[in-house]
């Protein structure tokens, strides 16, 4: 199984304050691994996946995806890749068949084919939103609409790893099980490599996930 991921003696600090974030920090993430990071909040969960996918810079160590430097690779091009989906999903001020393809509109990404809108309905259906029109205002639609449309956007890039921050903290239980079912579902069916943080301690269905323990600034498995 090739390595996808390896984080190497990583550190990391926020401006003025008394104790790093992350201090030699290591991680190896393999093609079709399930990685879920637990810790106390503050603890940096949420800034690792930043870091993954560089949307913060960290100070020293190295971050390498399929064995390159990620500042190697266009902030763009890696993120592509290396898709992350924040804890509160963002939506654009346009209907959802328009926040569906707004990563389509970066030159980046101009080679990729755009999902037809057959396609786009039937994804809908497969992430239990069949109620919900393409025409439909996304701001309109429940958080929990909201944070599936979002992880739908960042699968239509087709990425290799996808991190997940918090993706059921702001749901309601049924919502949370229909997010937890379909990224169980992406990682046994389709192979697609994830590290999730997340607060839950509901039991995956079918997967036994890899968990670490972020604490002291370093990750420890468990």
């Amino acid at each position: 199984m090739s390595v996808l991921l390896e984080i190497e003696s990583l550190d990391f600090s926020y401006e003025n304050a008394s104790s790093p974030v992350f201090s030699e920090l290591n991680l190896v993430v393999n093609q079709g691994d399930f990685v879920v990071i637990k810790g106390a909040s503050g603890t940096g969960k949420s800034t690792l996946l930043r870091l993954v996918c560089r949307l913060q810079a960290y100070e020293k160590g190295r971050i390498l995806f399929k064995d390159r430097s990620i500042e190697a690779y266009h902030p763009a091009e890696l993120r592509r890749s290396i898709t992350y989906v924040a804890q509160i999903p963002s939506m654009v001020d346009a209907s959802v068949k328009e926040n569906l393809l707004f990563p389509f509109s970066f030159a980046v990404n101009n080679c990729m084919k755009k999902p037809s809108d057959r396609m786009l309905s039937e994804m809908l259906e497969q992430f239990y939103l069949q109620d919900v029109s393409l025409l439909q205002q996304a701001r309109n639609l429940s958080v929990g609409q909201q944070q599936r449309i979002a992880l739908m956007r960042a699968l239509l890039l087709d990425p290799e790893i996808l991190l997940l921050d918090e993706p059921t903290s702001a749901l309601d239980a049924a919502s949370a099980a229909m997010v937890f079912s379909i990224v169980e579902r992406l990682n046994a069916r389709q192979g697609k490599a994830i590290i999730m943080v997340t607060h839950s301690n509901r039991i995956l269905g079918n997967i036994s996930p890899v968990v670490y323990l972020l604490e002291n600034s370093k990750l420890r498995r468990i």
